[in-house]
C-alpha cells in the first residue's frame, strides 16, 4: 500500500527552499583564522636551519666528549694493566737501545771519517 504524502505542496516548497539554501551555504566562503603571530615562509625556514644547526652543533660536542672518555677510559685501562705496563717497559727499553747504537754508529763513522782525512 502506498504511504500518503506527507505534507502539502507549499510545505514541500518550503522544505526545497530551505534544502536549497543550505546547498549555497557550503558554498559561501567561511572566515578565515588568522594566527596571531605570522611567521613567513623565509623566517620559518631560518627558525628551522638555526634549529639544525644547534642539534648538529649539540650532537658534535657529545660525539667530541665521547671520544674523549673513550680515550680516557682507553688509557686508564692501560695503567691498570701490569701486562701491558711490562710491555710499554720493553718497548721504552728497546728504543733507548736502539737511539744508544745509532749515537756510537755515528761517533765510529765520525772517527773514521777524520782518519782519512
Amino acid at each position: 500500500m502506498r504511504e500518503a504524502k506527507i505534507g502539502g505542496f507549499s510545505e514541500r516548497l518550503t522544505s526545497q527552499a530551505e534544502a536549497r539554501k543550505a546547498l549555497l551555504e557550503k558554498f559561501k566562503p567561511k572566515p578565515t583564522v588568522q594566527p596571531e603571530v605570522f611567521e613567513t615562509r623565509a623566517q620559518r625556514k631560518a627558525r628551522e636551519i638555526e634549529e639544525v644547526r644547534a642539534k648538529r652543533a649539540a650532537d658534535k660536542e657529545a660525539a667530541i666528549a665521547r671520544a674523549a672518555a673513550a680515550v680516557e677510559a682507553a688509557r686508564e685501562a692501560l695503567l691498570n694493566n701490569e701486562e701491558a705496563q711490562l710491555e710499554l717497559k720493553r718497548q721504552d727499553r728497546k728504543d733507548r737501545k736502539a737511539q744508544a747504537k745509532s749515537e756510537a754508529r755515528a761517533k765510529r763513522e765520525a772517527k773514521s771519517a777524520q782518519r782519512r782525512n
